[in-house]
C-alpha cells in the first residue's frame, strides 16, 4: 500500500503546482481549451504520460473544459506522492 501524504505535505507540494486544488481529498484542477478538439488532444497527452508512470487520473470532459481528479487507489483513495508526480507531469504538457 502507498503511504498517503499529511495534509501540510500537500499543501506544501500545491505552492508549486499553479491552480491545482485539494478537493474532498483529491488532487483537482480544471483545463479550458479553445474547442473540444483541443481538449481531446490534451486527455490523450494526459492518457500517455499516465501509462508511462502507471497512475491514471478520474477525467471529466465537458465540451472545452477538462477536470482531472488525482488521488491513489491502493492508499485507500488520498492523495501520496504518485499523485503529485503525475500532477507535475500533466503541468508539463499544459506548458509545453
Amino acid at each position: 500500500m502507498r503511504q498517503p501524504l499529511e495534509p501540510f505535505q500537500i499543501q506544501e507540494a500545491l505552492a508549486g503546482l499553479e491552480g491545482w486544488m485539494l478537493d474532498d481529498g483529491k488532487l483537482l484542477k480544471t483545463y479550458v481549451f479553445m474547442d473540444f478538439k483541443a481538449s481531446l488532444v490534451f486527455i490523450n497527452r494526459v492518457g500517455e504520460v499516465s501509462e508511462k508512470i502507471n497512475h491514471h487520473p478520474e477525467i471529466l470532459n465537458i465540451w472545452n473544459k477538462v477536470t482531472l481528479r488525482l488521488s491513489t487507489h491502493d492508499a485507500g483513495n488520498r492523495v501520496t506522492e504518485k499523485d503529485l508526480t503525475l500532477a507535475r507531469a500533466i503541468q508539463s504538457l499544459a506548458v509545453s
